[in-house]
């Protein structure tokens, strides 16, 4: 019936997707000069009730253990929360990538993975330009983010990322779908 009506099924998320940017910050590095900054979020609706506010307490304790990342939970004018995680410089980008999957696969065995919207990294430029790579949770796929300005884009280094990151990450193809995240925690 889907194909009748043009319409294509959905990309499950893929949360292992999210263990191939430790080697696409190699090509990044490379073709843009863009590092790691050691800070990566996920964003999500927070739901109501207890339940659901002891999992972010908990998941948040997990990652802070044993000397682990600092994370802190922030709000957004759209009303979304920010489980922001601030690595060390010795916790590299696979630990960071390891506490980003952590936090989604918290969210999604709890039940909560409708309230999933994306996670992302954050990279830099020497000059200072902030770029973030954001994996879309309900499709399974990244694209780049480059703020300039308060609400401006970057769009060439977002092409120019995207176009380097074909073969490295499943890049979304839909560029429509590449929606600013003006304000999110590390791009500032």
């Amino acid at each position: 019936m889907r194909a009748l009506l043009g319409r294509s099924r959905p990309r499950r998320p893929d949360l292992d997707r999210l263990f191939a940017l430790p080697s696409a910050a190699v090509t990044l590095r490379a073709v843009t000069g863009l590092v790691p900054t050691g800070t990566a979020s996920v964003a999500f609706r927070a739901a109501e009730g207890q339940a659901f506010a002891t999992l972010q307490r908990e998941i948040t304790e997990l990652l802070a253990a044993g000397g682990g990342p600092q994370v802190e939970v922030r709000r957004d004018s759209y009303g979304y929360t920010w489980l922001v995680v601030h690595a060390a410089e010795d916790h590299g980008l696979t630990g960071l990538v390891t506490d980003l999957h952590a936090v989604n696969s918290g969210l999604e065995s709890a039940g909560f993975g409708s309230s999933l919207l994306c996670s992302l990294v954050v990279f830099a430029a020497p000059d200072g330009r902030r770029l973030a790579l954001v994996y879309l949770y309900k499709r399974g796929t990244f694209y780049p983010f480059a703020p300039q300005g308060e609400h401006g884009r970057h769009t060439a280094l977002e092409f120019q990322v995207g176009a380097a990151l074909e073969g490295e990450v499943a890049v979304e193809p839909d560029r429509s779908r590449w929606f600013p995240v003006y304000g999110a925690p590390g791009l500032l």
